[in-house]
């Protein structure tokens, strides 16, 4: 009997997967119809029992409506019906709900109707009610689109095969790898794997390695590991470099003649003390009416990045600066990114503008949007600021002598600084008053040696100086999309890209009011007023708290995803009507697009064509999307580097999260995140109680509840897996 034949020949007196290869057949080309001996010629099915079966089957689907019999004994995919188009989303334990506009909710897909589908491919359903009740199920019967097929894993090998276990738990099926394709690479490496087939006999798919990463655990590895698991890339190949060299960086008298001249406005710039990249700056002057003209420039990227242009598909491509613990994956080479386009002190650059007229009010009164030439006069840190904010005196570094003019700070810089910050309070003000969530989270960050090993950990909070800079980069990027969007307070057609934000989800609201509520919280979710107002006393209430990383994230959660699109619905977080993504073209592509459009209208230009800026908004949310989560991960990371060294220490934390396999606790000194297993706690056998986000004893009814302080020590760190186990220390 032929390998073939196996897969659907009997399994007892049942042919295997019927139904399923049925529904295959149907749609590989649903304008094609088939009668039973066809589809038993396609099954390799001769005998008369078999082809029973199949008449049976047919008869079945017919009168269940799934497919239809166009004419005697011909049978076509019922197309009219229940097949959805939608994207797979697969859980850790192997089962997936399938995702469509069609449905308000997801629907389950138990893991035996996955039909070979992965995470977020896009795919083909039978959707279908389950038994009698009125809960529905899907049933992937179609790949239409992988959404990848480049898997990192850590290579298994016997004598002539291997198998690449992906790091990716939602990656159900280990990679086969034939001895000759395994590319150099030896048991136990870390590699990237691309499937290359998935045959129908096989339960796995096959494929080839591709990259040879290292051994699991260390440094380099697991970084790169995480950046091409998310299809990111880490280097720019040799083409793009020799583009990006090839550049003319003079500011010529041409150019400038073509621009707003602004050399002699007092220019400079506050960010992060180890930023290279230096993508906006601020412009003071006091007019001789007591208003203040206010300039935010930024680098003018779309100078150099011309469309069409090498540089210009990779920087499409990236989409995104990537920030891992460690380093920044750029979206530009660094003669651009640190370079040209970086507004350093004391050099004259180009850049794009937004220059308003404001009042004491903080009320714009006239703007100004264009290409400029500025010139930074000083370079500070957002410490260096907030110690004038403070002090209200010129800053000078403690290890610095007082007598080293570099370091003066002129009195119209202190003045300018001074009034930017107040100015920056109404602005924030106005915001939080209509209705604008406040989400001044806490970052937890790593002290490095210099081999990148995490030897201490701090938290960074926003202070005045960085919301100054904030306020006055929302307000460019509120008013450049209101020019754009909007005639005389009517909306218009022009294409244009937009960040928009919807409003919280309504079921996530309604789970966090349950949750908050056992810490002694409350809100009312009635109204849209409401809702903000209730959040944001609830992140004022539990800032400081033990539990505040915690319902902050969990608040953040019921949030929707911001992304970019030219359908302006405007930013629910941000209470904007419009908003858009102007001041960092260095490290965002749609602030490239941005810039790109704003000329264009400047210039008089019609608009452009709306479809093509969608599928780049698209593509720019999923890449973004994409780099948060590398990220995310090479914090998980470090945290786990982190607490290897700290595994004789006893620590207080917050229990983050209950589930019926364990509790997970947040150590509240350092904001690491493990899992205590239910089978860990010796003292009594506990229960996972959902309603309460709860595990309860059953001899002793002892609570461990969400929120609930506990002590636990590390018992196990993972660092491919990125994952922690404590030990509860039970009182």
């Amino acid at each position: 009997m032929s390998r073939k034949k196996k897969i659907y020949k009997k399994k007892g007196n049942v042919i295997k997967d019927l139904t399923r290869n049925i529904f295959k057949i149907l749609n590989e080309d649903t304008d094609k119809h088939y009668n039973y001996k066809q589809i038993a010629g396609k099954l390799d099915i001769s005998d008369t029992d078999g082809k029973t079966q199949i008449l049976q089957k047919l008869a079945e689907l017919t009168g269940t409506k799934k497919i239809k019999e166009i004419d005697r004994g011909k049978y076509q995919i019922n197309e009219d019906r229940k097949y959805h188009i939608g994207t797979l989303d697969v859980t850790s334990n192997g089962n997936g709900y399938f995702i469509s506009d069609d449905f308000e909710k997801d629907i389950f897909i138990p893991s035996n109707n996955l039909g070979k589908g992965l995470q977020n491919d896009t795919v083909k359903a039978y959707i279908y009610k389950r038994n009698r009740s009125n809960k529905l199920e899907a049933d992937i019967v179609e790949i239409i689109e992988r959404d990848k097929t480049a898997f990192v894993g850590v290579l298994q090998m016997s004598k002539n095969f291997g198998f690449v276990v992906c790091d990716n738990q939602k990656m159900y099926a280990d990679i086969f790898v034939s001895k000759a394709r395994i590319n150099g690479a030896e048991h136990g490496d870390k590699v990237q794997a691309t499937i290359t087939d998935w045959p129908e006999n096989s339960k796995n798919p096959f494929g080839k390695i591709t990259q040879v990463l290292g051994k699991p655990g260390d440094y380099n590895t697991e970084i790169h590991s995480i950046l091409l698991e998310y299809g990111l890339p880490y280097e720019f190949e040799k083409e793009v470099e020799e583009d990006a060299s090839k550049l003319s960086l003079e500011i010529t008298k041409h150019e400038i003649s073509k621009r707003r001249d602004m050399r002699k406005d007092l220019t400079f710039t506050i960010d992060p003390k180890d930023a290279k990249d230096f993508d906006d700056a601020l412009s003071f002057t006091k007019l001789e009416n007591g208003n203040y003209e206010i300039g935010i420039h930024i680098a003018d990227v779309s100078h150099y990045v011309q469309p069409n242009t090498v540089l210009d598909d990779e920087a499409y491509s990236r989409a995104t600066s990537v920030y891992l613990v460690d380093r920044v994956v750029p979206m530009l080479p660094e003669m651009l990114s640190n370079g040209a386009c970086s507004l350093r002190p004391n050099e004259e650059k180009l850049t794009f503008s937004a220059v308003f007229e404001i009042n004491e009010k903080a009320q714009v009164i006239h703007e100004w949007f264009g290409r400029t030439v500025t010139y930074s006069d000083k370079r500070f840190a957002y410490e260096e600021a907030q110690v004038i904010i403070e002090t209200r005196k010129n800053f000078i570094p403690e290890n610095v002598s007082i007598t080293d003019e570099s370091y003066k700070v002129s009195d119209h810089i202190v003045e300018a600084t001074l009034k930017l910050n107040e100015l920056a309070k109404i602005l924030r003000k106005k915001r939080m008053q209509e209705g604008a969530i406040s989400f001044d989270r806490v970052e937890v960050k790593f002290h490095l040696d210099e081999e990148a090993n995490p030897v201490g950990v701090f938290f960074k909070e926003a202070k005045d100086a960085n919301k100054l800079i904030e306020e006055f980069m929302l307000l460019a990027n509120r008013k450049v999309a209101e020019f754009i969007g909007q005639e005389k307070n009517k909306p218009t057609n022009k294409t244009f890209i937009y960040r928009v934000h919807d409003e919280p989800d309504v079921e996530k609201l309604a789970a966090l009011q349950n949750i908050v509520f056992n810490f002694g919280y409350k809100m009312d979710t009635q109204t849209k007023e409401s809702t903000t107002e209730s959040l944001n006393k609830l992140l004022k209430d539990v800032h400081g708290k033990a539990e505040a990383n915690m319902i902050e994230t969990l608040a953040i959660r019921t949030m929707s995803k911001a992304v970019y699109t030219t359908q302006n619905i405007g930013h629910y977080g941000l209470a904007f009507d419009y908003y858009s993504h102007f001041t960092s073209p260095i490290r965002r592509y749609p602030d490239v697009m941005t810039h790109r459009l704003l000329q264009h209208y400047l210039d008089g230009e019609n608009s452009p064509k709306q479809d093509d800026y969608e599928a780049k908004c698209k593509h720019a949310s999923k890449r973004e999307e994409l780099a948060s989560k590398a990220e995310r991960q090479s914090i998980k990371y470090m945290q786990v580097k982190y607490m290897q060294d700290h595994q004789e220490e006893e620590f207080l934390g917050v229990i983050s999260g209950v589930t019926e396999w364990g509790i997970y606790v947040e150590i509240t000194s350092n904001k690491c995140e493990g899992m205590v297993r239910i089978r860990d706690i010796k003292k009594d056998y506990y229960i996972f109680d959902e309603k309460q986000y709860a595990i309860i004893g059953q001899t002793t009814k002892h609570i461990y509840q969400l929120g609930d302080q506990v002590t636990v020590k590390v018992k196990h760190t993972d660092l491919e897996r990125k994952h922690l186990d404590f030990s509860l220390i039970e009182q």
